[in-house]
């Protein structure tokens, strides 16, 4: 370890250390005397996902004890993906605010993030990456494989699938309540490779965990020891004076898009990068998760994608293994949290099962899982997961049948009256950040059921909103500009011809200019509902989804400023 920081550098040294009324007082209600260790923990008890977090964080605290720090316990807003209504999206960007002023606002020498729910990942990130205090993620595990009649379950994936199922009409009551039982057994994000999956993998791949940390079970005995290491390991990189910044450049960032692609992740991991990227004075266009993708096999055999779980996943060899394979992909010179490159990292990494973890001879794919589309429907981009997508409709021109919101979709989408086939494009309109608000995950339009009972289980579905990493199915997303601000998509009727063109990345809608104008001259914004607090500031400040959804007066041009001790 090389010692950058004495201890009357320390940021805290500034509360504790000046021999004044205020260092006094200070003094007289906590005297560390060695560097102190934020311990941002998202443990609530109405977030399932982290609910063994309030354990792990004494596991933290006696690593930093070990090393010779101050650990101290700082609660952070929860975001549970499960129950926050209308969309968890809502509030990542109060999280990140959140933890940047806990960090800003308190005698904070360095930083433990611990979370894994899909949107805590970025939002703690965000905050650290924009305070820049010397920090470490701890991920909160996935949860173990769902059992249900011998056969292993795995979240959201067959949540969906069975349900389509029993709208159809295959599947019982009984073995729907059976399946209920079964599917969430444990502490831990989802096990399928969905957003809090992908997202702590893509964490890992910058560099900002340790090690192996990303897919470790949220029970397994070596998430307790993960969990000391951490708190060791933050005490170090105060005294190396390791920072958010320094780690998170833009290779790194190209090191998490390579992985993304290999993993076959969430969609959501573009908003998230991005947002990330912005945070650190970066840019990453949408062109250039488009320009690595086809470079990269996917390699994780994990629903929704293929067949297995990331406890599989684990036990096969985890992220370290996966990366080893496609090592002459990445930047491995990058550094991480742990001092070491990524090079040095990955030594003796290799695949344990090449079924869960494929070679790159036998890809589960020969390209990564995601593309984006431009043109006239989406003219700032759209994202679509091509790995979950049908090929039958890789390109396919359709009839829009288009629903004004969620709730008219909702109203109409089983009605026996509606004007739809297998060959029809299903568009869902005001469903962005702006008009959902918080961009929900509505992306994955259900199905008719009178075409459910037909034996249809895939058609072209277009829509401003996003989609659960735990997805599937041939789903057109992020529309930017969304439609609620009049982008290309608040002008589409029904009947109108859609083009989706996977191979060119194109999306398109085929009705000639003229027409097109004159809708746009009688188009008229939505009035949104009166709204007070938090919901006000963010339908004000966000940006749209190619731009990463994040607050305009949160971007890194926006100086930071360190707190008056008085």
């Amino acid at each position: 370890m090389t010692t950058k920081t004495k201890p009357e550098d320390l940021r805290s040294f500034r509360w504790f250390g000046p021999d004044t009324m205020r260092g006094f007082s200070h003094r007289s209600r906590m005297l560390p005397g060695k560097p102190v260790i934020a311990i941002i923990n998202t443990w609530s008890e109405i977030n399932p996902c982290h609910a063994h977090l309030r354990e792990r964080a004494e596991a933290v605290k006696r690593g930093v004890w070990q090393a010779g720090g101050f650990p101290v316990e700082i609660p952070a807003f929860s975001i549970t993906e499960t129950y926050m209504k209308p969309s968890p999206m809502l509030y990542r960007n109060l999280l990140a605010m959140d933890t940047e002023e806990s960090l800003r606002s308190l005698p904070i020498d360095g930083a433990v993030l611990m979370g894994g729910c899909d949107k805590t990942t970025p939002g703690l990130l965000m905050g650290a990456i924009s305070m820049n205090l010397p920090a470490i993620f701890l991920p909160a595990g996935p949860m173990l494989r769902g059992n249900w009649n011998g056969q292993p379950l795995g979240s959201g994936t067959d949540l969906w699938k069975y349900w389509t199922e029993r709208c159809a009409g295959t599947v019982s009551d009984e073995d729907w309540n059976a399946i209920e039982g079964g599917i969430a057994r444990s502490p831990g994000f989802c096990m399928t490779m969905g957003t809090a999956a992908t997202m702590t993998a893509l964490t890992e791949a910058m560099g900002m965990t340790l090690p192996g940390a990303s897919s470790i079970p949220a029970t397994d005995s070596n998430h307790v020891r993960l969990a000391m290491d951490s708190g060791r390991r933050i005490v170090e990189m105060v005294w190396e004076d390791s920072r958010p910044q320094e780690i998170l450049t833009l290779p790194a960032f190209r090191n998490a898009i390579t992985v993304d692609m290999a993993i076959g992740g969430s969609t959501n991991a573009i908003i998230h990068l991005v947002a990330l990227a912005r945070r650190c004075g970066l840019d990453l266009p949408l062109r250039l998760f488009d320009e690595i993708a086809p470079r990269v096999p996917v390699l994780a055999n994990i629903r929704p994608n293929g067949e297995y779980l990331m406890e599989d996943f684990y036990y096969a060899g985890g992220l370290r293994a996966l990366m080893a394979e496609i090592r002459d992909l990445l930047h491995l010179d990058c550094r991480t949290v742990n001092g070491k490159t990524m090079a040095e990292n990955l030594e003796g990494a290799r695949i344990v099962n090449p079924d869960v973890i494929r070679h790159r001879e036998a890809p589960l794919s020969e390209t990564g899982g995601t593309a984006i589309l431009y043109g006239s429907l989406a003219p700032d981009g759209a994202v679509i997961k091509t790995a979950a997508a049908d090929r039958r409709f890789w390109r396919h021109t359709g009839p829009a049948v288009v629903f004004h919101d969620y709730p008219d979709l909702e109203a109409r989408i089983n009605g026996e009256d509606l004007q739809v086939d297998e060959n029809s494009i299903l568009v869902l309109q005001h469903a962005g950040p702006l008009g959902g608000p918080g961009m929900p995950e509505w992306g994955m339009l259900p199905i008719p059921k009178k075409l459910l009972q037909r034996g249809v289980r895939d058609m072209v579905r277009i829509s401003d909103a996003r989609m659960s990493g735990t997805a599937y199915g041939t789903c057109v997303l992020h529309v930017s500009p969304e439609s609620y601000v009049g982008g290309p998509l608040a002008l589409v009727r029904d009947g109108d011809a859609i083009t989706l063109d996977i191979a060119d990345r194109r999306l398109d809608l085929l009705v000639p200019e003229e027409e097109l104008t004159g809708r746009r001259a009688q188009w008229k914004r939505p009035i949104p509902k009166e709204e007070r607090g938090y919901l006000a500031l963010y339908r004000e400040r966000v940006t749209q989804a190619h731009l990463g959804c994040d607050f305009d007066f949160l971007s890194h041009d926006t100086p930071l400023g360190e707190p008056e001790i008085f």
